[in-house]
């Protein structure tokens, strides 16, 4: 039963509190820190019990204690709310006003106040999207598209960082906190806040209205529907959620012209409006009402009309609006039924009918078609019906029957030809650009949608309307990689440089590189290709030698071109103004496809390790490693995978833990599964029987990876100075006892607790025969290895051969980023994101970045079992980022690589 409690109680998310007081706490590593009041805090140890729980301010990262009576808890529901808000103060009002716990269950399409502006003015606007920007993130913005006057004012058309939200149009999108935004109310109780207009609407609605009704008691809209095999029309008296069933939509309860019906104006026992006879009622579900037609004494010419298509209006249906191109005029969009959120428009006059003659029955409106993949658009979580933009049809074969037309490739601003307005159905808000008796100024059913002259302004179905012949067809969609090389890339271009430009070191390259537009700009999933450029060229020239590898222009022109454009467009720019424009690397990008004959490296993921291979193929240069498998002949390569030991590190306990000294708090027991480069390579090679034949100048190491929810280690520790002595073919060797020259080898007493476990054991003679007496180790198996030279007698006094740790690769959600070391000191370190942000849309630009982050050198110095001990909640981003997501850690040899 204990366990099960333990099983719950971790269960429990932990709890997120406001700062209520301006308060100081002091911090081990940067003394005494500044909390303000509305700072947001989240706890970090549940088991923790106390007046002072372990907190993590998430405006600054600061872990630590906090007194409790200056916290103020705040609701589950209102978390990821008050994470978006950056104002500290704007947190704390938001957390007061109850009612703001009902702003993340809006539904699509809710009329908003969006604060914009300097001065915070008020915009009408629609909510469009609640959550998070960005995969991973916990705080929930709301997208909103501005309506009106305001419409133009937004940042984009939906998008945010290239990931689509939803769709409006160009600059019409805005993305913001709660604490910008707040309902246009139009029940009676906010009568106060409505227009003129609006009030006198909303009681002339309200005068039809039972008093024991409920809220979504409306009257007015003339609506017609398909209802057994028939098409009925009648008055809206209920529009709304059925009791209980909130999850199957909005249904539409309406008092018939015939007695054709079959509902009494209840649900389950529950009222939802009056109705006279149960014959004249009828409840449906929204997506099967449109409105019903206007009466046909409004006849226009029968000839073809060029137009401009203004404005769509749907039948009762949720729409996803349609980004129009950026060419085509404003427009706006007439919103369908809001019941209990806008007042419904005044009843339509009833058609004039001859005697004898039954009226024109109206269509039944077309089922609402499914999106295809590249027309799904996020919308609150779910995905809504095709937009009223696009003529619906009656399945996949609608086309071929007549009921669409060359209407359904329409969109708003597209001119067009019209035949044979009919009168009902989805309609279209067109321009004429002839005067026509019958048209008006932009208004429909009385409420304005467009702006023209007057007499030019027509509602038309669009099914009717054809693109205009005169105009050729719209482009295909913008082709990114040719995009690339286009002027839109002027303003982000970088220079050639033909003089070789070795790398800069500490400050000076913490100038050159740091800030926005800094580093290599990424483009079309070019990332794996950016950090791994920028770690091997930016601050180190081990890998220069592939600048200058002997080619033959005339034999091999590929290899030739590609290296002029790696060193001339990519490295000496890169070195000398700290910036590399997209172009240049999607011309590289080019010779690699053309090369290898595959068509995804100039659009598609890649990894770091497939991109090296084929750039140093093109490139024709000598394998960068030489290993040896045993007796076997060597093996050439230019990057080497780690391999994990046979068995998973196992947690230590406290007693064995050494006390340590350490700017880091350490916790007394090991908190996370912690492996390090040292010990991953060597584990690698004894257990392969691998032996490298000389010394690399450059050591390329693919970190062990099983995807995130399979990993053997919490963290890989990157070994600042890797030695790789004992793992070199044909060299002297210390015994691991006695320091004498090494003649044996042995794999079994690599884990023996009693001789320093985990490293390499290799013996003289003598201590070989030792060792290996005692009846634990009688059944281990040593291996002889080669001695060269003469016979050596007594202890062996040499250099290590070390190799220094100078950039790591890390991959995060199938993004790569890069850390490289800039400098001789522990704080000289750089982190480096190729799509740290980006402006504009679609047909946007990436935006580059390079920033300093000195933090990481600290968890660099510490060992394994120090780095065991850290609780993995107070790592700050760069340092988890390095040190949980590494993906290639880069080695080189600074002498070895001058004699390259």
């Amino acid at each position: 039963m204990s366990g099960a409690h333990e099983q719950i109680r971790k269960r429990r998310p932990p709890k997120t509190f406001l700062i209520s007081t301006d308060i100081k706490v002091r911090d081990q590593l940067e003394g005494t820190i500044s909390l303000q009041r509305g700072f947001i805090c989240q706890e970090q140890d549940l088991d923790r019990k106390g007046d002072s729980p372990w907190v993590k301010v998430l405006d600054n990262d600061f872990m630590g204690k906090i007194d409790r009576r200056v916290l103020i808890d705040v609701p589950t529901d209102l978390t990821g709310l008050l994470e978006a808000v950056t104002d500290p103060e704007a947190r704390l009002k938001l957390l007061s006003k109850k009612q703001n716990t009902q702003l993340a269950s809006l539904p699509s399409d809710s009329p908003l106040w969006v604060q914009i502006g300097q001065q915070d003015e008020l915009a009408e606007a629609e909510l469009k999207y609640i959550g998070p920007l960005t995969r991973g993130s916990s705080a929930v913005y709301f997208g909103v598209q501005l309506k009106g006057s305001a419409a133009g004012r937004g940042k984009s058309n939906g998008t945010y960082k290239g990931q689509r939200l939803f769709t409006c149009p160009e600059a019409c999108a805005l993305f913001v906190p709660a604490s910008h935004i707040r309902p246009r109310q139009w029940s009676s109780s906010s009568e106060g806040h409505q227009r003129p207009r609006e009030r006198e609407h909303h009681r002339s609605s309200n005068g039809h209205h039972s008093s024991n009704g409920p809220q979504n008691h409306v009257r007015g809209p003339r609506v017609c529907f398909p209802l057994d095999d028939k098409v009925c029309a009648g008055e809206v008296v209920f529009c709304g959620p059925l009791p209980g069933r909130a999850s199957s939509g909005m249904y539409v309860g309406a008092i018939l012209d015939t007695p054709d019906g079959n509902w009494d104006g209840t649900y389950k026992g529950e009222k939802l409006c009056h109705i006279p006879s149960i014959l004249y009622g009828a409840l449906v579900s929204v997506n099967k009402v449109s409105l019903e037609p206007k009466s046909h004494r409004t006849n226009p010419t029968q000839k073809s009309s060029r137009t401009i298509l203004k404005v769509a209006l749907p039948p009762v249906t949720k729409s996803v609006p349609v980004s129009p191109p950026a060419s085509a005029p404003k427009i706006a969009l007439m919103p369908p039924i809001k019941p209990a959120l806008k007042s419904p428009p005044l009843p339509l006059p009833k058609p004039a009918q001859k005697p004898g003659l039954p009226p024109p029955p109206p269509l039944p409106p077309p089922k609402p078609q499914g999106l295809t993949a590249g027309q799904q658009q996020h919308t609150n979580g779910t995905h809504g019906p095709a937009s009223p933009l696009r003529a619906p049809g009656n399945g996949d074969n609608a086309a071929e029957n007549g009921e669409v037309g060359s209407g359904s490739n329409l969109e708003v601003g597209s001119m067009v030809e019209v035949n044979d307005p009919p009168l009902f159905g989805p309609v279209a808000g067109i321009e004429l650009e002839q005067e026509l008796s019958a048209g008006t100024d932009g208004s429909y059913l009385g409420e304005r949608h467009f702006r023209c002259p007057a007499n030019k302004g027509l509602f038309v179905k669009l099914r009717n309307c054809r693109r205009d012949s005169r105009f050729p067809a719209p482009e295909m969609p913008v082709n990114q990689v040719e995009r690339c090389n286009s002027i839109a890339f002027a303003e982000w271009g970088s220079e050639r440089v033909e003089e070789h430009t070795p790398p800069v070191e500490g400050d000076e390259a913490r100038e050159l590189y740091q800030g926005w537009k800094k580093g290599i700009q990424g483009h079309l999933n070019s990332c794996y290709l950016d950090a791994t450029l920028f770690s091997l060229f930016s601050c180190c020239s081990s890998a220069d030698c592939v600048l200058f590898w002997p080619t033959d222009p005339e034999t091999d022109q590929s290899s030739s071109q590609a290296q002029d454009l790696l060193r001339c467009d990519i490295v000496n720019p890169l070195r000398r103004y700290g910036y590399v424009c997209a172009s240049k690397t999607m011309a590289l990008r080019r010779l690699l496809e053309a090369a290898n004959s595959d068509m995804g490296f100039t659009n598609q993921e890649k990894d770091p390790e497939e991109f090296l291979n084929k750039l140093f193929q093109l490139l024709r240069v000598e394998p960068l490693l030489k290993i040896r498998s045993m007796s076997q002949q060597p093996q050439e390569c230019h990057l080497y995978q780690l391999f994990p030991p046979a068995l998973p590190p196992s947690p230590s306990s406290p007693e064995s833990l050494p006390p340590v000294n350490s700017p880091i708090p350490l916790s007394s027991a090991s908190s996370m599964r912690v492996a390090s480069v040292q010990t991953l390579l060597e584990s690698s090679f004894l257990h392969s029987g691998l032996k490298f034949v000389e010394a690399p100048s450059c050591l390329l190491l693919l970190m062990p990876r099983f995807g995130k929810d399979f990993k053997m280690f919490d963290a890989i520790l990157p070994t600042l100075s890797l030695d790789i002595t004992d793992l070199l073919d044909d060299t002297l060797r210390q015994c691991t006892i006695c320091q004498a020259v090494a003649e044996w080898e042995c794999l079994q007493c690599y884990d023996d607790v009693d001789i320093t476990p985990g490293h390499l054991k290799q013996y003289c003679k003598t201590c070989n025969v030792q060792v290996h007496s005692h009846r634990k180790r009688a059944s281990h198996s040593p291996v002889k290895i080669g001695v060269p030279g003469e016979q050596w007698t007594g202890p062996l006094h040499c250099t290590r051969q070390r190799m220094s740790l100078f950039a790591v690769t890390c991959i995060e959600t199938s993004h790569y980023v890069s850390f490289v070391k800039n400098g001789p000191l522990d704080t000289d370190w750089l982190f480096f994101d190729s799509m740290a942000d980006r402006e504009g849309g679609e047909n946007g630009f990436n935006i580059p970045q390079v920033k300093a982050c000195p933090e990481v050198g600290r968890y660099l110095s510490l060992s394994e079992e120090e780095l065991s001990r850290v609780d993995p909640s107070s790592l700050r981003e760069a340092a988890r980022r390095l040190l949980c997501d590494s993906y290639m850690c880069l080695y080189h040899s600074p002498e070895l690589s001058l004699y390259k």
